[in-house]
């Protein structure tokens, strides 16, 4: 790669990282290109040499931070062998640290009622990354023929308990959604079929 393409490169990584903290501060609406660029050191006119548009930026945006968090969040849960990968990807991402790593945590709870609102190419993008995170999931959790809806529940408890934790983030309550939401996803990993399953 020559200087001009590592210059370039560097200003994209500039300009996504800069899109992250803000759309994880003021989600996608609230944050212009203008603030995008003024963040990554650059200026405006430079936009468009990255991105067509600001729906293309927030779109990548989405995928790479939720990617880039859960990537991590794997790789530390399978080198931690004290106990099961799922259950350490659940007890890690239910964790005090979690909830209160906005900047650097799961995207989830501050992006998904905006990108409900806001449609494409922001579904896309997101459907995406948790069609990945399920997979993932239900990877670890082996090849059972329940392994996929499992999954799915797993995700969905998983991000609404950290959502309400955080959205009251330093009362007891915080706390016990994420303690609660640790004790029956680890119940559910560890039993058989519920009798609602078996309906």
């Amino acid at each position: 790669m020559n200087q001009k393409a590592e210059q370039k490169q560097k200003s994209h990584d500039a300009i996504l990282a800069s899109a992250a903290a803000l759309l994880l501060e003021r989600g996608i609406r609230a944050s212009s290109v203008m603030d995008v660029m003024k963040g990554a050191g650059l200026t405006v006119g430079g936009f468009y040499g990255h991105f067509d548009s600001k729906e293309q930026l927030f779109a990548e945006t989405i995928r790479r931070t939720a990617r880039t968090m859960w990537n991590e969040l794997i790789q530390r849960s399978k080198s931690d062998t004290s106990r099961p990968p799922v259950l350490n990807v659940l007890f890690r991402y239910l964790s005090r640290k979690h909830r209160d790593s906005v900047e650097v945590g799961c995207p989830l709870p501050s992006i998904t009622s905006e990108v409900a609102r806001e449609g494409e190419p922001y579904r896309e993008a997101l459907e995406g990354e948790l069609a990945g995170f399920i997979q993932d999931l239900s990877g670890l959790i082996g090849q059972g023929e329940k392994s996929r809806e499992k999954a799915l529940a797993l995700l969905a408890l998983m991000y609404g308990a950290l959502s309400l934790a955080r959205a009251v983030r330093g009362t007891r309550l915080s706390d016990e959604f994420l303690e609660a939401a640790r004790k029956i996803g680890a119940q559910a990993l560890n039993e058989g079929p519920t009798s609602s399953e078996s309906r």
